[in-house]
């Protein structure tokens, strides 16, 4: 008997220096070279709950605070289950995002947008399918085919909330993005497959960023479930056109290279990979930043003066009862540009620039950074959409293909908003759980203003009471 104790002895002595073996290989991780400070965590979990707190989205997180005063810009840490090192030194980021093509993907976003994904293989395909992109989203594709549509669908939607007395930003910018690109995308619809394709979308919000636990009742589980019901819609639907010769819309159309005798360069099954991630992108990120925006401009009055004066400008221009916003009247929403970039600087949908850099990397300042300020933009190329300080959308290889059409799309969204008396609940705020989140909501209260002629086709607001409610 006592032989049996002394083994088990030995056997929990050796689990448990194994254990601790293992611990401390988790803590300091091996490298070829010399890695900076930090803490990895606790293992497998590192520090991803400290990591994703909620917290103010206009001020840096409690994580980052604590561990650039206590590290530095440049720091080791444990995330979703991956070791990373993060900085926050803005030359060394536009470095790494100009020289390197690999991102940094967890893997509950592999799971999301699947392993194949043309944006996250190699470079030559994510350059390919950013050219694709471009054809339809890049400035001449706005100007010609885009413009009119999101146009129409703003005041279309707008004018909506005015009748109900209040709408959701986030909401509506999301539907304004799926009605105008669904069409360029997939051409008509069967009106049930596109209702149920619209229903998937409740399922993806701020699930992106977490553990990748896919067991049923999660928040993955119900993704990837409604990732298998997108995918089969959008196939059966390519397919059924296919065989019957029913038109396409023009994005698989240059796709398929049926636009100006092109060739077919991607198979039926990466095209649907493909106009999947182009969707779930499209809706989860600018919809984000735009309810932000108008936090911001609720937020501060001398910002909602001139947006009305320089959108009144635009309306007043225009002969009878014409109300079309042309591609001129886009670019010289000039004060709407600086307000945009402001915006992103500070509230940018994916705080984060994701890579794994191909190589060992040897390691401009805003005045008042937090503040929102949209005259610092005043002078400056409103039309960029990088600069060493300024990166969004990220740069180099991998810089986004859809800035531009973001911008558009918020351009235009707060040029009709500008048409109405609104106001955004004091109550309302923005944190930031790596995603932008509005936990209570971010509806504006709108509505027409019965003493003004609206046939103009110009509404005046007054800057409303942060607590007034328009009836």
């Amino acid at each position: 008997m006592v032989y049996v104790y002394e083994f088990w002895g030995v056997i929990v002595s050796l689990i448990v220096v194994k254990a601790f073996h293992w611990i401390y290989q988790w803590s300091n991780p091996k490298c070829t070279g010399k890695l900076p400070p930090g803490s990895m965590g606790f293992p497998i979990i590192g520090e991803t709950f400290q990591f994703l707190r909620p917290h103010d989205a206009l001020q840096f997180s409690t994580f980052l605070k604590e561990r650039i005063l206590r590290h530095g810009p440049l720091f080791r840490s444990s995330l979703f289950g991956g070791k990373v090192i993060i900085s926050t030194d803005i030359e060394l980021n536009m470095e790494i995002a100009k020289t390197n093509r690999i991102p940094g993907v967890t893997k509950s976003i592999t799971r999301l947008f699947g392993e194949n994904n043309l944006f996250i293989q190699s470079k030559e395909s994510h350059k390919h399918v950013r050219n694709l992109t471009y054809q339809l989203l890049g400035s001449q594709g706005l100007k010609l085919r885009i413009l009119k549509d999101i146009d129409l669908l703003a005041r279309t939607h707008m004018e909506e909330g005015a009748r109900n007395g209040f709408l959701d930003v986030k909401e509506t910018s999301s539907k304004i993005s799926i009605e105008c690109l669904a069409k360029k995308v997939m051409g008509e619809m069967e009106p049930e497959a596109a209702k149920e394709l619209a229903l998937c979308w409740r399922y993806f919000p701020s699930g992106w960023f977490r553990f990748s636990f896919n067991l049923p009742g999660t928040g993955v589980y119900n993704m990837m479930k409604a990732k298998k019901t997108m995918m089969k819609l959008l196939k059966d639907t390519v397919l059924k056109k296919r065989a019957s010769g029913e038109e396409f819309g023009e994005f698989f159309k240059i796709i398929f290279g049926e636009m100006e005798g092109g060739e077919e360069t991607m198979s039926i099954e990466n095209a649907i990979e493909f106009i999947y991630t182009f969707f779930l992108i499209a809706t989860e990120t600018t919809p984000r930043v735009l309810a932000a925006t108008v936090k911001l401009i609720s937020n501060h009055p001398k910002v909602m003066q001139e947006l009305q004066r320089e959108h009144e400008e635009i309306v007043r221009s225009k002969t009878g009862k014409e109300a079309g916003l042309t591609w001129e009247d886009y670019k010289s929403m000039t004060f709407t540009q600086m307000v945009i970039n402001e915006s992103f600087r500070i509230t940018s949908t994916v705080p984060t620039v994701l890579r794994v850099t191909d190589d060992d990397i040897q390691v401009e300042k805003y005045d008042d950074p937090l503040v929102f300020n949209p005259w610092r933009w005043k002078g400056k190329d409103l039309g960029a959409i990088v600069s060493k300080t300024y990166i969004p959308f990220g740069a180099g290889p991998r810089l986004c293909p859809g800035a531009d059409f973001a911008k558009m799309q918020m351009a235009i969204f707060i040029h009709h908003l500008c048409r109405y008396r609104w106001s955004m609940k004091a109550q309302t705020t923005v944190i930031r759980r790596y995603m932008l989140l509005f936990p209570r909501g971010c509806d504006v209260q709108i509505a027409v203003d019965s003493k003004v002629d609206s046939s103009a086709g110009y509404i005046p607001f007054e800057v409303l009471g942060s607590n007034t409610v328009v009836k």
